[in-house]
């Protein structure tokens, strides 16, 4: 949450000349209201039902990229979707930088609390070994600029891709 999926997703996307989708966005899109609305209506678990089956859909794609909420992790049909249908990029930061970069956005139904900033150090111990374990490449995000990160993710994307042609003529 905060770590810039969706503005690096995008980037990333026009570079390799791919479709780019958010979760969330489609999730909005198709159902017509925001995400707290779901979360005030259906909890948070049905919102990771709806979450769990775009990520179903999308992973089918080809030719995507794909930016998916915070808590996507948390499933394992989630983190076994991605895994088996892409490359996985983990955007990290730190509490510290996800806690600037949220603090101020109500748009965020798991940091309305009294304490979002402990919140936040909860999901991220939460999350972060899922992260790890679902991960091909991890990126760190604190205080770089967002063209440093997608330059370096468009290096490393190109990097595995060469590597992926060249053991692929090896083997043919």
């Amino acid at each position: 949450m905060g770590a810039g999926k969706t503005t690096v997703g995008r980037l990333v996307a026009r570079h390799f000349k791919k479709d780019f989708f958010d979760t969330d966005h489609e999730i909005e899109r198709r159902t017509g209201v925001n995400i707290p609305l779901i979360f005030e209506l259906e909890g948070e678990a049905g919102f990771r039902r709806r979450e769990a089956a775009m990520i179903e859909e999308l992973t089918q794609a080809e030719n995507i990229v794909l930016a998916t909420g915070g808590g996507a992790v948390l499933l394992p049909e989630n983190r076994e979707n991605l895994k088996a249908h892409g490359t996985v990029i983990y955007l990290r930061a730190n509490v510290n930088e996800l806690w600037l970069r949220t603090r101020n956005d109500k748009n965020r139904p798991l940091l309305q609390t009294e304490n979002p900033r402990a919140r936040l150090e909860k999901l991220f111990e939460e999350r972060d070994p899922l992260y790890r374990e679902v991960a091909d490449i991890i990126v760190d995000t604190g205080g770089q600029a967002v063209g440093t990160i997608v330059h370096e993710i468009e290096s490393l994307l190109e990097q595995r891709q060469a590597k992926n042609t060249k053991a692929s003529n090896a083997n043919s």
